[in-house]
C-alpha cells in the first residue's frame, strides 16, 4: 500500500471537493482516487468524508487530519527536492497564520510578491489576532508578536515593532494634553483588543502600568487609526500604522517622554518545517519586507 500516494489522492479530493476533480488533477480515473482514499481510511481507522451523490464533504477528523497531512507529503516533496537538482524550483504547499492589521498594511505585499517569485507554491493565508500553536492548530509559519511560547516550536524574530500613543490636534484642543500616563483613565481611549486595556509605560521613574476603559476596542488598527483622525479619543497603536498620519499632522504623538515597550514580530514554526525550503525562503522574503523597524 503507497501511503504516500493515498494521502495525496485524499489532499486532491480535499482541495477539489470531490473524486471526478481530484482524478482530473492527479491525471488518473475516478476508481483510482476513491480506492486511495478508502484504503487510507483503513489504514488509520477513520472516515475523512462523508460522501454522497453530489457531494464530498470532510469529516471533524477529516479537517483535522488535512493540515498534518499536507505536512506530511511537504516534507517528502522538500526532501526529494534537496536531494535533487531542482531545489530552486519550490513545490510546496504553506499554511500561514498571520495578524489582520499587519498583513493588510505590509504583509499581503510580501505574501504576493514571494507567489509571483515561486508559482509552484500554494499558500493558505489564515488572518487570526491572538497567538497560535502552529502544531496543534495545523500551521508551517504562525507570524505575530505575542510573547508566548509553545513547545515543538522555534521562534524566527523578524523585526521590532514599535508602539505609542496618539490623537488627532483637534482631540487635543477639545479635552487636554495629559501629561503622566495616570491621566489617560480621564481619556477617551481606543484599545487594540489583542494587546488588552492595560497600557505599560516606561518613564523617567520606572515602569507604569494604567487599565484604561476604552471607549472603542478593536482587533483591526486601521479602524483605531480612523477613529483617533476623526478626532475620537487617544489610541494605543503600532507605529507603522500611522507614520503618514504622523507626518503630515492629522494625528499626533501623546506623551512621547513614557515609551512603550516594543514588541518583536516573529515566526513561529514547527521544529519538523523549520527546514523545507519553502519556508526558509519566505523567511528571506519577510524579513527582507519588513526589516529593519515597523
Amino acid at each position: 500500500m503507497d501511503t504516500l500516494t493515498n494521502l495525496q489522492a485524499f489532499l486532491a479530493s480535499a482541495d477539489a471537493g470531490g473524486f471526478s476533480a481530484a482524478a482530473r488533477k492527479l491525471n488518473v480515473s475516478t476508481s483510482v482516487v476513491s480506492k486511495r482514499v478508502t484504503q487510507l481510511e483503513a489504514q488509520i481507522g477513520i472516515a475523512l468524508f462523508r460522501r454522497s451523490t453530489r457531494q464530498l464533504r470532510l469529516t471533524e477528523a477529516g479537517q483535522q487530519y488535512l493540515h498534518r497531512a499536507r505536512g506530511v507529503v511537504a516534507d517528502v516533496g522538500d526532501l526529494l527536492a534537496r536531494m535533487g537538482e531542482k531545489d530552486r524550483d519550490l513545490a510546496d504547499h504553506l499554511r500561514i497564520k498571520a495578524p489582520t492589521s499587519l498583513t493588510i498594511a505590509r504583509l499581503a505585499d510580501a505574501f504576493s510578491a514571494f507567489q509571483t517569485q515561486n508559482p509552484r507554491l500554494k499558500l493558505e493565508i489564515v488572518l487570526i489576532d491572538r497567538p497560535v500553536d502552529p502544531v496543534t492548530e495545523g500551521f508551517d509559519i504562525a507570524i505575530g508578536a505575542f510573547p508566548h511560547s509553545f513547545g515543538g516550536v522555534v521562534d524566527e524574530p523578524l523585526c521590532s515593532l514599535k508602539r505609542l500613543l496618539c490623537a488627532s490636534p483637534a482631540y487635543l484642543a477639545a479635552h487636554g494634553v495629559p501629561q503622566h500616563p495616570r491621566d489617560l483613565v480621564e481619556h477617551r481611549c481606543l484599545s487594540f483588543l489583542p494587546t488588552g486595556s492595560e497600557w505599560v509605560f516606561d518613564g523617567p521613574r520606572g515602569r507604569t502600568s494604567i487599565q484604561v476603559r476604552p471607549l472603542l476596542s478593536s482587533n483591526e488598527g486601521h479602524v483605531l487609526v480612523k477613529s483617533a483622525i476623526a478626532g475620537n479619543g487617544i489610541a494605543f497603536i503600532s507605529h507603522y500604522l500611522v507614520a503618514d498620519a504622523l507626518s503630515n499632522g492629522t494625528l499626533q504623538a501623546v506623551l512621547p517622554d513614557f515609551q512603550i515597550p516594543e514588541l518583536w514580530v516573529k515566526a513561529t514554526i514547527p521544529e519538523r518545517r523549520v527546514n523545507a525550503a519553502a519556508v526558509q525562503a519566505l523567511l528571506q522574503q519577510l524579513r527582507r519586507s519588513l526589516t529593519p523597524a515597523l
